[in-house]
């Protein structure tokens, strides 16, 4: 059993090590901003659809207010009249209209929290994707001029280790002096 295991771990760790050595950097950062920039566009489009949303019940909450103030008026002019069957009839209005607002006060509420979660991951989406974008960058100007891949550590190292003609006509001349005057 333990010989199964090992052999078993032997092979995940090779197909790792084949899927790494597949796997470009590069493609998927740029997939990572891709993917960023979509999540952006739909946490955006939560923001607005939400923020009609919460007009939608003010505006909504606003006319049951209205409505409450004229059963007030109503209510008073059937008391004033002794119309205590009228009376009742909008006292139920009244009961349902309040309990209607309670209900869209209670939702705006949740719908404000929503979006205040939502400008947060907003916000920490696009301090993400900024990220990505300076990391895709820094592999853009890594990357060598000769078409190699930009991760080949050896030509990158030779590419900073090559010296001109004109460093080793000047380190000529240094040493050439430094050993006249000695």
């Amino acid at each position: 059993m333990a010989l199964i295991n090992r052999i078993s771990r032997l092979f995940k760790a090779d197909f790792h090590a084949v899927l790494d050595q597949i796997e470009e950097p590069e493609q998927l950062l740029k997939q990572a901003i891709r993917e960023m920039e979509d999540d952006l566009v739909e946490t955006e489009q939560r923001i607005s659809v939400c923020t009609h949303d919460q007009e939608a019940l003010a505006t909504r909450n606003s006319e049951i207010d209205s409505k409450l103030a004229e059963i007030d008026e109503e209510l008073d002019l059937c008391f004033a009249s002794a119309k205590d069957d009228l009376a009742k009839g909008l006292i139920r209005k009244k009961l349902e209209a309040a309990r209607l607002s309670k209900r869209l006060t209670a939702k705006y509420s949740a719908s404000e929290n929503y979006l205040t979660e939502q400008c947060a991951m907003l916000d920490e989406n696009r301090a993400t994707l900024e990220g990505l974008r300076q990391k895709a960058e820094l592999f853009a100007q890594r990357a060598p001029a000769g078409g190699a891949s930009e991760f080949d550590d050896i030509a990158w190292m030779a590419q900073e280790l090559r010296v001109g003609d004109d460093e080793v006509e000047v380190a000529y001349l240094r040493e050439k002096n430094a050993r006249g005057q000695s």
